[in-house]
């Protein structure tokens, strides 16, 4: 967590901002740098997709990667700022292993007046074993500067 105050710091809005989605599905903060944060969404039963494999559903990892790469638009900006996914593209690679938790990485790699550039990944334990890979814009309606 920072010193300062007045600087956004992801830790401190998962513990007393987020709400919603994010909550409900039990999304944790995990970690984070100066563009880039961890979320990790423990495993749960009740997000499984097929009772039969006992594979996290998709719906939770794509909610998982869109708030990590959100988050790391405002670490990078220093600030929130109100803005909105324009577009995210998630490729599954392969399924989370069950009873794991799946940490996602977003990375705020570059931000215009308006648009900010987003990537990310999301793995089960082994960064260098992913099970998804995402790329993205976020677009603030009143812009990021």
């Amino acid at each position: 967590m920072t010193d300062d105050p007045t600087r956004f710091d992801p830790e401190r809005f998962r513990r007393f901002g987020m709400g919603g989605h994010g909550n409900a599905i039990g999304i944790e903060y995990h970690a984070h740098g100066p563009d880039w944060v961890e979320l990790a969404l423990p495993f749960r039963p009740e997000l499984i997709g097929d009772p039969d494999s006992g594979v996290l559903a998709s719906g939770p990892i794509l909610t998982l990667m869109d708030m990590a790469t959100s988050l790391s638009v405002w670490t990078r900006l220093g600030t929130f700022c109100a803005h909105a996914t324009l577009d995210l593209r998630i490729d599954y690679l392969r399924p989370a292993t069950p009873g794991k938790t799946v940490i996602a990485r977003g990375e705020c790699y570059r931000i215009t007046r308006s648009i900010a550039f987003v990537r990310g990944q999301a793995h089960d334990g082994d960064p260098d074993d992913p099970l998804a890979h995402a790329a993205g814009t976020f677009m603030a309606p009143e812009g990021y500067r």
